[in-house]
Order: C-alpha cells, then sequence, then structure tokens
C-alpha cells in the first residue's frame, strides 16, 4: 500500500504502545521505517510488544515506562527518547481508560481517573513532545479519540468528556503550533476489538457485541491494519497539507446513530452491578 520507507528515520512516540490499537500503530510504523518509542506503565508489557514489533520489522525501539498523568515521567521519557535519536518526529497519544456506567453509580475518582488519563495524559504528552518538535523542523501530533467526543454518549460520561477535550486540543493547536511546523490531527476509529478493552466495554452473556456490529452500516468491525495504515498516512509527510482535521473510521456507525454505548439503556441492572464487581476485584 505505501512505499516501504515512508516513515523512515522518523521517531515516532506511541504511548499505549505495548498492547492493543497502539502496538498495532507501532508495528505499522516499524514497518514503514521508523524508529519507535513505546511508552506504557507496565515495563514487562512493554518488552513483549518491543521484542514482537522488532522481530517482525528490525524497527529500532525504545521503550520508556511511563505515567502519563504525571508530566515529570512524560519529560523524562521524550528527555530519553531526544537522546537516543536525536529528534521527536512524531506523537501517537493512543493511552486511554475507559469503563461502561450509569453516571449517577460513578465517583468523583472514577470521573477524575479517566480524565487524568485520557485528557490531562494527553496534555501532559503533547507539551512535552510539542517543545522538543519546536525545537527541531516541526512534527506530527495524532490522537485517537472517539466519534462519541463530538456526538456523546450514554453510560460513558467521563470518556466522553475526556475525549471532547482532547478533540478540541487537536483543532485549537492545529492553529497555534502550525507556525512552528507541528500539524495536529486526530482518528475517531469505531469498534475494533482488542483483548483489554473488549473486556471492560462489552458485557458478557447479553448478545452485545452482536448488536454492536449491526450498528455498523457495513456490518462488520474495524480491522486493526485499516487504522495502522490511516495513521501511517496522517504521520507521513504526503499528509503535509492536514492539519486540524478528525477523520472518522467506524464503518459509518455514528451517521446511523450517534453515541456509540447509548443501546445499553436496555442493560438490566444485574448486569450493570457484575460488571461493577468485576472491576472492584481487578483493583
Amino acid at each position: 500500500m505505501f512505499k516501504s520507507d515512508l516513515l523512515k528515520n522518523k521517531t515516532i512516540i506511541i504511548t499505549g504502545g505495548g498492547s492493543g490499537l497502539g502496538k498495532s500503530m507501532a508495528m505499522r510504523f516499524g514497518e514503514l521505517g521508523a524508529n519507535l518509542v513505546l511508552t506504557s506503565r507496565r515495563q514487562e508489557v512493554l518488552d513483549g510488544a518491543a521484542q514482537e514489533i522488532n522481530d517482525k520489522t528490525g524497527a529500532e525501539i525504545l521503550t520508556v515506562p511511563t505515567d502519563i498523568r504525571h508530566s515529570d515521567q512524560v519529560g523524562e521519557m521524550v528527555n530519553k527518547a531526544v537522546d537516543k535519536f536525536g529528534n521527536i518526529d512524531g506523537l501517537l497519544n493512543n493511552a486511554a481508560g475507559n469503563f461502561i456506567s450509569p453516571t449517577e453509580n460513578l465517583s468523583e475518582n472514577a470521573f477524575r481517573t479517566i480524565i487524568d488519563i485520557v485528557l490531562v495524559g494527553t496534555f501532559n504528552c503533547t507539551q512535552a513532545a510539542g517543545k522538543a518538535m519546536k525545537e527541531s523542523d516541526g512534527g506530527v501530533i495524532l490522537n485517537i479519540i472517539t466519534t462519541y467526543a463530538f456526538t456523546g454518549s450514554g453510560y460513558v460520561v467521563p470518556s466522553a468528556c475526556a475525549k471532547g477535550g482532547v478533540l478540541a486540543m487537536t483543532r485549537s493547536l492545529a492553529v497555534e503550533w502550525a507556525k512552528y511546523g507541528i500539524r495536529t490531527n486526530a482518528i475517531a476509529p469505531g469498534p475494533f476489538p482488542t483483548k483489554g478493552a473488549w473486556k471492560r466495554l462489552v458485557p458478557p452473556g447479553l448478545n452485545i457485541e452482536k448488536k454492536m456490529m449491526e450498528r455498523v452500516p457495513l456490518k462488520r468491525f474495524g480491522e486493526h491494519d485499516e487504522l495502522a495504515n490511516l495513521a501511517s498516512y496522517l504521520m507521513a509527510d504526503e499528509s503535509g497539507y492536514m492539519n486540524g482535521e478528525v477523520i472518522t473510521m467506524d464503518g459509518g456507525e455514528w451517521l446511523k446513530g450517534a453515541g456509540q454505548f447509548n443501546a445499553l439503556e436496555k442493560m438490566p441492572n444485574l448486569a450493570w452491578k457484575a460488571m461493577a464487581l468485576a472491576r472492584r476485584k481487578k483493583k
């Protein structure tokens, strides 16, 4: 699909790069010649992802365990990336947190946890990487949001608020930082199954997965390679006139019915209690 050297010699930071969609996008960047900086909170997850990506692509990879909620850790991660590779050409803000819950059952701490990871964490990474890009030849910031960032959705209010903030940040910085040669764009994916997110967002035993697929006009879920290819294009110089754009990749789902999780209105109370109990056990 692309030239094999599309991202050659570009250094790209991927938050949440140790698993799921982050790992899939990192894999594609590596196949296209990029140097990779993978971050997440657990070193063992990063080590496994780095080994897998290196085995398949030969990419040069730096792993830095980082809690993006803390600006000092983010600053240290960016400094390590610059020390190793000399500059930063791209930042993929992919790390996120989410779970489903009736809003009246949320604690302040639950709400704040999602805001801190998604909105504050994205700001911390964007500011630190942006400063490094400003000192070089600019770069690309790519944010992974959601369709309900612009439509809203019930039962994921903390995530909707946080992702809506990231969308506003994307468009704001597209104007403010363009003078530094920094382009800022976003992708709003629809349902792309991943092991971790699916556990938190798709209740078992209620046929929810089938109903989710029926909401998509194309009648299927997204493939990781499809998202990875779009992200690669937006990271490349070939998309150099795209700035402040949000590309939806959801098979037409939001056009058919806005609010990705609104259908959970029909979920029985016992199922909500089971999901809440599972979250508490995980802690």
